[in-house]
C-alpha cells in the first residue's frame, strides 16, 4: 500500500501502521504534534512517527464542536447538540487520568452552560476569566458569562433566522472588547461593538465564482488587523487584509484536492497554517500544514473520526508560546 511520491525533488515514505496511512509529509521539517482534536471524537492525541494514527493522551466522552486547553491544563469544551446535551453546551473540564497505583479519576465539571436554543457553536474563555459562547437558534445570539453562570453581557447577532445551524461558528473577544464573528449562509465575518453595533463587516465571497460556497467557519484577527479566515464548503483559507482585500490563500487545488471543508485553522507561531479537512480530504487527510509560500510540510492520514476544529499544543514536544490564534 505505501509508496515513494516525489514532490519538488523529495522523496517521501509514506507509513503504514495496522491499516492507518501516516504520512510525514513533504519535506517535513518537523516529525511530531500534539493535538486537541474535536468533533465525534474529543481527545487529546500525540502524533509521531512511532503513533501516525495519534496516542490518545485525554478523551472526553462527548462530541464537541471545538475545544481549548486552558493554561492551567483545564479543558474548554463546546459540546454538541446530543442525547444528553440536547441543546449543545459548553463545559470547563479537569482533565482525569490515573493515580499512582492505576486507579482512574474521573474527569471534573468545573463550570457548564447548557443551550437554551438549537446549538451552541463556540466558546471561548478570556482573560478576565469570562466564557463567551454563540447559540444559534430562533434569536441568535452571543453571551459573555461569568464563572457563576451569571450574564456579563448579551447580544443579537445580525444573520440570517431560517437555517439556525448555519448561523455563526468560532466567535472570539478581542482585546480591544469587540468581539469577531463568522456567519456562515450571510457569507460574511462581522465586528461588533459590545453592545452589539456592527462595527465592520469582511465579504467571504470568492470573487468571479459565484458558485462557490465560500461561508466563514473560523476567522482569526492577526496583530496588523487583517483577519485569517477558514472557508468550510469553499475548500480554501483567505488572508484579509484590514481593508478586506484578499492578500493570500490557500485553495484545495494549490495541494492536490486535499482541502475539503476546512473549518478549524489555526495560524501558528512559524507562520506556517494548520487547517482540517472536515470532511476528509484526498487520500484521507484529517489535518495539514502550509507554509506561507504554499508549500505543504505536514499531513496526517488516519483511520480515525474526522476533526471538525482542533488546537496544536505543541510540535516536537516544545509547546507553543502562542495557540491562541485559531
Amino acid at each position: 500500500m505505501s509508496e515513494h511520491r516525489r514532490h519538488q525533488g523529495t522523496v517521501v515514505i509514506a507509513v503504514i501502521l495496522a491499516g492507518v496511512l501516516f504520512d510525514m509529509g513533504r519535506a517535513a521539517e518537523t516529525s511530531s504534534r500534539r493535538i486537541l482534536v474535536c468533533g465525534a471524537r474529543t481527545a487529546i492525541v500525540e502524533i509521531d512517527r512511532a503513533h501516525p494514527e495519534g496516542k490518545v493522551e485525554w478523551s472526553y466522552p462527548s462530541s464537541s464542536r471545538e475545544g481549548w486547553v486552558l493554561p492551567g491544563g483545564n479543558v474548554l469544551l463546546a459540546l454538541s447538540a446530543s442525547d444528553t446535551t440536547p441543546k449543545g453546551a459548553a463545559v470547563e473540564v479537569v482533565p482525569g487520568g490515573k493515580e499512582s497505583d492505576g486507579t482512574p479519576i474521573a474527569n471534573k465539571i468545573v463550570w457548564r452552560y447548557d443551550g437554551t436554543q438549537a446549538e451552541v457553536n463556540s466558546v471561548q474563555k478570556t482573560a478576565e476569566g469570562t466564557y463567551v459562547i454563540t447559540e444559534a437558534g430562533p434569536n441568535p445570539r452571543l453571551l459573555e458569562l461569568d464563572a457563576a453562570g451569571g450574564i456579563v453581557n448579551e447580544f443579537a447577532l445580525n444573520c440570517q433566522k431560517a437555517n439556525a445551524h448555519m448561523q455563526s461558528r468560532m466567535a472570539r473577544k478581542q482585546t480591544d472588547g469587540t468581539f469577531l464573528v463568522p456567519h456562515l449562509l450571510d457569507f460574511a465575518v462581522v465586528r461588533y461593538d459590545r453592545k452589539g453595533k456592527e462595527i465592520s463587516r469582511f465579504d467571504t465571497h470568492v470573487t468571479g465564482e459565484p458558485a462557490v460556497n465560500s461561508w466563514p467557519f473560523t476567522a482569526i484577527a492577526l496583530a496588523d488587523g487583517g483577519i485569517l479566515v477558514g472557508l468550510t464548503n469553499g475548500n480554501r483559507v483567505i488572508e484579509f487584509d484590514p481593508q478586506g482585500k484578499v492578500r493570500w490563500q490557500i485553495t484545495s487545488d494549490d495541494v492536490g484536492g486535499i482541502i475539503n471543508d476546512a473549518c478549524g485553522v489555526q495560524r501558528l507561531p512559524s507562520g506556517n497554517t494548520m487547517i482540517t479537512s472536515y470532511h476528509i480530504g484526498q487520500g484521507g487527510v484529517r489535518l495539514l500544514e502550509i507554509t506561507p509560500e504554499k508549500k505543504l510540510v505536514w499531513t496526517w492520514k488516519a483511520d480515525v473520526p474526522a476533526v471538525h476544529h482542533f488546537q496544536v499544543l505543541a510540535i516536537d514536544g516544545k509547546a507553543l508560546e502562542n495557540s491562541s490564534l485559531r
